[in-house]
């Protein structure tokens, strides 16, 4: 007979703290108590679109996670996961039957803002729903550094169990794309990458130099590599090549500006230097990179200003990613939590007790379900005072099951 598989509650603990440092990688890193807006252009933030506010076929909006609770409770909202540089709107001039409840004096736009087909629930290239309805697939949790919620994309990740994709957010346009439609392999080993989708390496062709030394490639991209020693200068240039700013010594072109910890160096240009090179890449689908490649971009004078002038000086910045964002929302939420009491205690248990609690755990979790699904069953509102009576009433089970009264005599 097989031995029955147990677990204990330290793994349930576990297995909850990690859904809570997931939700935590999204929110805690927002404000859920005090609208954004008087922050000014955030730097990066958790964002929703009110589809009840501004219904497909009118202007995008984005609010932020505050409002989203406060403002817009009980509305359909597509979750954007974050996005960058961005002012909530909610109760601006775009919401003409609702004003902000948590900051109501705003200017009538917010110019700087940038929208996409996300604010109005759809993505990709095939610019479809999420989870798309065509695709009538399961959602699951993949562990890479790609997709979160049941309702829309975000870093966690989602893979369809029908259709087997995944969803992945480009870093420039910040739009999220089906793994399919990438234009070439995903690579298997992502978790601390960033990807910049076909469209916004073409928009800025310079950035396809760096991707014959920076990138990692995917299944489907064919990498070659040539030297050019033989070929002639004027053969080198094109879109994708910047000419350096200043005149070099050959100690200078040899040294360059390697671009580490973005130490600017006037002498050279790290962009011109991989250029002349000459290892070339297919320049087709999606790029992806490892991490830390940030750090290694040129900041020469002139990088910076094709940075800037292409809206891409984020790029330079360590601190603008996901990454750097879900982990100032850990660290946040740790900070204010403190060690957990509860798997404090479990130290001090046997295993027997730790079996008795989970049983325990499991039955109240159980009966929970139950309870709430009557009340979704019927189209109710669970109240706080719903909650309390199902609580006392486990009491009083309880009481009644320690008197011996649920026990046959």
């Amino acid at each position: 007979m097989a031995e029955e598989q147990t677990v204990s509650l330290v793994d349930v603990l576990e297995e909850n703290e990690e859904l809570e440092e997931e939700a935590s990688a999204v929110l805690a890193g927002s404000d859920s108590d005090l609208c954004s807006y008087p922050q000014g252009y955030v730097k990066r933030q958790a964002l929703y679109a009110c589809s009840t506010c501004t219904p497909a076929g009118g202007e995008p909006a984005g609010v932020c996670l505050a409002c989203s609770y406060k403002c817009h409770e009980g509305h359909d909202l597509f979750e954007l996961y974050t996005k960058r540089n961005f002012r909530c709107d909610c109760g601006n001039r775009k919401f003409t039957e609702l004003q902000c409840k948590l900051f109501p004096e705003k200017d009538e736009l917010n110019s700087q803002n940038k929208y996409s087909q996300n604010f109005f629930g759809v993505y990709c290239t095939c610019s479809r729903p999420y989870p798309d309805p065509d695709d009538q697939c399961g959602i699951t949790k993949s562990t890479s550094h790609r997709a979160l919620l049941p309702k829309s994309p975000s870093l966690i990740g989602w893979l369809c169990l029908q259709v087997e994709d995944e969803m992945i957010q480009c870093v420039v346009c910040e739009d999220w794309l089906h793994g399919r439609h990438l234009g070439g392999g995903v690579p298997d080993s992502v978790e601390l990458q960033e990807m910049i989708c076909e469209s916004c390496m073409n928009n800025n062709s310079f950035l396809w130099t760096y991707t014959d030394h920076l990138s990692v490639p995917g299944a489907a991209v064919e990498v070659k590599e040539e030297t050019n020693t033989n070929v002639p200068k004027e053969e080198l240039k094109g879109d994708d090549v910047m000419e350096p700013s200043c005149k070099r010594s050959r100690e200078e072109a040899e040294s360059g500006c390697k671009g580490q910890g973005h130490e600017e160096a006037e002498s050279g240009c790290r962009l011109k230097e991989l250029q002349e090179i000459g290892q070339k890449r297919v320049r087709s689908g999606a790029v992806f990179w490892p991490s830390a490649w940030r750090s290694k971009l040129c900041s020469c004078n002139t990088c910076k200003e094709r940075l800037s002038a292409a809206g891409l000086s984020f790029l330079l910045d360590e601190s603008d990613t996901v990454l750097a964002y879900e982990n100032k929302g850990k660290s946040s939420e740790q900070r204010r939590q403190g060690p957990d009491p509860l798997m404090s205690a479990l130290d001090n248990l046997n295993r027997v007790q730790q079996l008795e609690i989970i049983h325990g755990y499991n039955d109240m979790k159980t009966e929970l379900k139950d309870f709430l699904q009557r009340f979704a069953a019927e189209g109710k509102v669970v109240t706080s005072e719903d909650i309390r009576q199902f609580f006392e009433q486990q009491q009083s089970r309880k009481r009644r099951r320690d008197d011996g009264r649920f026990y046959s005599p």
